[in-house]
């Protein structure tokens, strides 16, 4: 990746397709319709405010904000001026964002009106920015916008490495890990993106996660730097993802696994309704086999399913032709990005054995932020380690077995859960299911699964579940207990949250 000092690749890009096409639509959000040049006015309007403000390149801005027009607008903001963004959920509590801001060494803050009382507790030194509404010491987003005109901020030229955004994640230990992602390597996932599903300037591309997370970035980033059209959803559910389809003729999109189980619920609409669409992804968690088969035989449209992380981006794709073969897997690595597996005994895994899923990428992230040795434990050689369990087949499909730390070791046999999870979910009462550890004098640990059912006031019987998994299981993967559950816990981006089930049911050897 080169390292001399250029001008904004984001801003850059940006400018020259507002120059292109500064009537064309650049963004739908908020029920409100932004051409590119209604957008670049803004964006230049926030980045003489924000200079104006004292915030300069290199300085850390902390972002709690909704998805909603000034969130991208920021995000453009910040790019021009080499700010480093780090955008946190609103859904968190105030002690959570403290902490992660903490980590992350943010200096000013932009928030939505209704959090910044609680954020605030004068920790933070610098500007503080409240949008939606007013707040005592705090600046009005709306104020920066509507500020006097002043001659237009000049992007600095930064180092590609450069850190633009500060993605929190959390580790085993629940320490906050800052993702350090520079404009550059946002920009080749947009255009790694862009190549592998063809798309260009006459595209329409919908966001419908959470804009703190860089999948939802990418979706925004994406056509804004190439001269496309950008539908950012403020809030999912299958009908306002259909109906923002429909509305905008939306022709691509990547949702999250959850999200396409979610829109398989309104069947009778999907045909009609969803006839703009070129192209779909499934990212995030893994579809099971039985919603992928159904998406691909009602969508009138490519789908594919990737896999990859915060970290790496995605690394691999399964085509619509691959999947008639290989519908179990994630498919095979995208151009220029090789995937392994890693064995126990850290070399290479032999074709068809699991193992830790690594990864060699152009796209890969610049480190976690002030944790160098967080950073070099993540490395093997020059590949990422993801954390992931998965084979490899002889046709190079990469297959994901769940997450290393998930994985139960009852009396010294590794059980992947996914193996359970996947006989559970055949019954067709089972809406959703997920095998963690139980504690056991014996063995140490056995096998348990909380599950949740399509109808839960009649529910099948357990031995039902039991008589499955006796035939399909060996000895040691059998379940020992049934937990059920109305819903599985969720995280923002609709994964299944195992630590929540682990803490609540597991066996003690975490602490996470």
């Amino acid at each position: 990746m080169p390292t001399a000092a250029t001008p904004s690749p984001i801003d850059a890009r940006f400018r020259k397709a507002a120059a292109q096409s500064p009537q064309k639509t650049a963004l739908f959000i908020d029920g409100r319709r932004f051409s590119y040049a209604e957008l670049a006015r803004d964006v230049d309007a926030l980045s003489r405010g924000l200079a104006a403000a004292g915030l300069a390149a290199g300085e850390h801005v902390g972002l709690v904000l909704p998805n909603c027009a000034p969130f991208v607008v920021v995000l453009l903001a910040a790019a021009r001026l080499g700010l480093v963004l780090v955008p946190q959920s609103p859904g968190l509590s105030a002690e959570a964002i403290d902490s992660t801001f903490d980590a992350a060494d943010v200096r000013h803050l932009i928030a939505w009106h209704g959090l910044a009382g609680q954020i605030d507790g004068g920790r933070r030194t610098g500007a503080k920015i409240v949008v939606g509404a007013t707040a005592d010491g705090w600046t009005a987003y709306s104020a920066l916008l509507d500020g006097p005109a002043r001659d237009a901020t000049t992007a600095p030229s930064l180092p590609a490495e450069h850190p633009y955004l500060l993605i929190l994640t959390s580790g085993s230990t629940g320490q906050p890990k800052p993702i350090i992602l520079s404009q550059t390597t946002k920009v080749l996932r947009a255009e790694a993106a862009g190549r592998l599903y063809g798309v260009t300037t006459s595209d329409v591309t919908l966001a419908a996660t959470p804009l703190y997370h860089s999948l939802a970035q990418r979706l925004v980033l994406m056509p804004l730097l190439t001269g496309g059209t950008s539908v950012v959803l403020g809030h999912f559910t299958p009908t306002t993802w259909i109906d923002a389809v429909h509305r905008h003729g939306v022709t691509f999109s990547i949702a999250v696994s959850s999200q396409l189980k979610a829109i398989l619920t309104q069947t009778d609409r999907l045909t009609d309704q969803l006839r703009s669409l070129r192209c779909l992804v499934s990212s995030s968690a893994l579809l099971d086999d039985e919603a992928k088969a159904k998406l691909i035989g009602l969508l009138d449209c490519d789908f594919h399913e990737c896999y990859g992380a915060s970290e790496i981006a995605i690394a691999t794709n399964l085509s619509p032709a691959a999947a008639r073969q290989k519908l179990g897997s994630v498919g095979r690595a995208i151009p220029g990005v090789d995937v392994a597996i890693l064995g126990e005994d850290g070399r290479l895994a032999p074709t068809g054995s699991p193992g830790e899923i690594i990864c060699r990428t152009p796209m890969r992230y610049s480190g976690y932020y002030r944790q160098p040795e967080t950073t070099a434990a993540a490395q093997w050689h020059d590949h990422f380690r993801t954390g992931d369990l998965g084979r490899m087949d002889a046709d190079g499909f990469l297959y994901f077995l769940g997450r290393i730390k998930d994985i139960i070791i009852t009396g010294g046999v590794n059980v992947y859960p996914k193996d359970i999870e996947d006989v559970i979910l055949s019954h067709p009462a089972v809406e959703e299911c997920a095998a963690i550890p139980l504690a056991d004098d014996g063995l140490g640990e056995v096998v348990g699964v909380v599950v949740a059912f399509k109808n839960s006031e009649q529910p099948p019987a357990l031995r039902d579940l039991q008589r499955l998994c006796m035939q399909h299981l060996g000895d040691y993967q059998q379940p020992r207990r049934f937990i059920t559950l109305p819903i599985l816990p969720k995280n923002a981006m609709g994964k299944l949250d195992k630590l929540a089930l682990r803490n609540t049911y597991s066996s003690p050897r975490q602490p996470e």
